[in-house]
């Protein structure tokens, strides 16, 4: 049996308009790609026709299968589950919108195996916005990126890009540890596989922003600053350590 190379995670919570774009991604990339391909949706629980939207795609995309959560837990949590549940060698998380074109994969897939965790970043070199941010929302990001480095991790250019790409062996050992399960994750995932000994390559990717996001900058930055204060408490109890 042919071992799966490449698992695509995707969660999602209220995407039925907008998951078709990473959908239609996935279809085109697989047929430029010979290794197998799986491709996991968590669907979190949600409200509207995002699980439907996806049954659509069932003889399009092979290696597709969906979980679906009867409890909406927040988006570490969906990406958890479907981190924990994939069979490739390697294992990549991204988001419904394709806000990062699922062809960039192959820029992270360059670095393995030397590196076994393996970010997309917008701020290193090689990574830019395709279409740039208001001011403010520049000044935003990078405040609480200082904050970040500041209170839970240094050396990170860009913690909140999802799109990251894990060996099926660090994915395990990580996301076994995560507690946290709303979008602050991120921050807890790369916490933990500095503390486990996993070395981290960040590598500039393309981003489209999506201007229909639901992130509030101002709200939702105050929630990654107090979850990083708590994530340095984590660590600081040895919350992380291998047993």
């Amino acid at each position: 049996m042919t071992e799966t190379y490449l698992t695509i995670v995707i969660p999602a919570y209220r995407e039925e308009k907008r998951i078709h774009k990473i959908l239609d991604a996935i279809v085109r990339y697989q047929k430029e790609k010979e290794f197998v391909i799986e491709t996991i949706v968590v669907c979190d629980a949600s409200p509207d026709d995002t699980a439907g939207t996806v049954k659509q795609y069932e003889n399009k995309i092979s290696g597709l299968r969906m979980i679906e959560g009867k409890i909406n837990r927040g988006k570490g949590h969906a990406v958890q589950e479907g981190m924990l549940s994939a069979k490739g060698k390697y294992i990549v998380f991204a988001d419904a919108d394709n806000s990062t074109p699922i062809e960039q994969v192959d820029k992270l897939l360059r670095f393995v195996p030397k590196y076994e965790v393996v970010i997309g970043s917008r701020y290193c070199d090689g990574g830019k916005l395709a279409v740039p941010q208001p001011l403010f929302r520049r000044l935003g990001g990078r405040a609480m990126n200082l904050a970040i480095r500041t209170l839970a991790i240094s050396g990170i250019r860009d913690t909140q890009c999802g799109f990251k790409l894990f060996s099926n062996q660090a994915a395990r050992r990580i996301f076994q540890k995560q507690t946290v399960l709303d979008f602050s994750f991120d921050i807890e995932i790369l916490v933990i596989a500095k503390r486990l000994g996993f070395m981290i390559k960040e590598v500039g990717i393309t981003w489209y922003d999506d201007p229909h996001s639901a992130v509030n900058p101002i709200k939702d930055g105050l929630k990654i600053i107090k979850d990083s204060w708590n994530i340095r408490k984590n660590v600081m109890a040895g919350r992380y350590n291998d047993i």
